[in-house]
C-alpha cells in the first residue's frame, strides 16, 4: 500500500504503524508519530492498522540553540 511518510509518498508492506518505522529504519525509541494530524501514544504504534493514502509525520528531537 501507499502512504505518505513525512511527506513523501511510499510503498509499504507493512500493516501497522511500529512495521512501518522499523521497515524504513525509523528508530521508535526516539521518534513522536502523527497520523493524518492527530498525535498516536508510543503505547498504540503496534495497535495502529495502517490505510492506503494516510499521512504519516515521524519527527525526532533536535538539539541546538
Amino acid at each position: 500500500m501507499q502512504i505518505l511518510l513525512n511527506g513523501q509518498p511510499v510503498e509499504t508492506e507493512a500493516t501497522e504503524l511500529a512495521g512501518l518505522l522499523r521497515e524504513q529504519q525509523i528508530d521508535i525509541t526516539v521518534v513522536a508519530c502523527a497520523v493524518n494530524g492527530q498525535f498516536i501514544a508510543k503505547s498504540s504504534y503496534t495497535a495502529l492498522d495502517l490505510q492506503e493514502g494516510m499521512r504519516v509525520e515521524a519527527l525526532s528531537p533536535m538539539q541546538g540553540g
